[in-house]
């Protein structure tokens, strides 16, 4: 198995002296093959991102462990997570925020290949970044302009094209059409599937939208306050839901 969440918990506390407890994840349990895409899904506050923030090492959860390849990702060290970045990526709901506003392009495709010396040197570099990014649907021109420069979807096709730079195992979809319309949402959608199929890169896909899940992934885990109450094969999930909240997203005319 590539990654295994074993019963994460995730506790926020507030108030002056601390005593109001937020349970934003409650004892989690799943776990994704190699090569496989699967959906984490829910409404707003069901605690999806937290979860895939426990699994980048963004948060510490308050219980439970993270396994990638055997390895548990709460408990190693800043350095180690150095090497591990370099395969696990996120690709994230607002992608501009994610940019350096003072670099352009070319940089911000190139950093990530600088940091971890991936390219002999400055030509192999270019190299890489001109095929990534004519691979993900941008051109050469693009590479000199800033990131406020461009479309919703051509940034997020930028934090594709950055996400792939270092030649990940693994990507964790936040969100990541959620902010675009209709039609650009199925051209991000369908490249996603092709970078799945061409580099058999194993996915997280993040979503409030049973429809986008339905599209890409081969397993789904439904959340709801926290918990999971529901885990299947796609197929056999949408067409037998066996949890009410399950039945309920899938009769809404307005996915959650």
């Amino acid at each position: 198995m590539q990654l295994e969440v074993k019963e994460i918990s995730k506790k926020f506390y507030s108030g002056f002296f601390g005593n109001n407890v937020v349970d934003a994840v409650d004892v989690v349990s799943f776990d994704i093959k190699e090569g496989e895409v699967f959906g984490l899904v829910g409404g707003s506050g069901s605690g999806k991102t937290t979860v895939s923030k426990i699994i980048m090492g963004l948060l510490k959860p308050t219980s439970g462990s993270v396994f990638y390849y055997n390895r548990d990702l709460t408990k190693v060290s800043n350095h180690d997570w150095y090497y591990l970045r370099k395969e696990i990526q996120m690709v994230f709901q607002h992608p501009q925020m994610t940019f350096n506003p003072r670099r352009n392009i070319y940089f911000a495709c190139a950093e990530p290949i600088r940091l971890y010396k991936l390219a002999k040197n400055k030509v192999e570099e270019k190299e890489m970044v001109e095929h990534l990014i004519e691979r993900v649907g941008l051109t050469k021109d693009q590479l000199k302009k800033y990131p406020h420069e461009l479309s919703g979807g051509q940034a997020q096709r930028l934090s594709i094209t950055r996400a792939l730079c270092l030649q990940p195992k693994f990507i964790i979809c936040d969100e990541p059409t959620s902010m675009l319309d209709v039609s650009v949402q199925a051209q991000i959608l369908e490249l996603l599937k092709e970078i799945h199929d061409e580099f058999n890169i194993t996915m997280l896909y993040i979503s409030h939208d049973l429809e986008v899940i339905q599209s890409i992934c081969d397993r789904v885990a439904v959340m709801k306050t926290g918990k999971i109450v529901e885990i299947g094969n796609t197929e056999e999930l949408f067409n037998n839901p066996q949890h009410p909240y399950t039945k309920q997203l899938l009769e809404s005319a307005l996915y959650i």
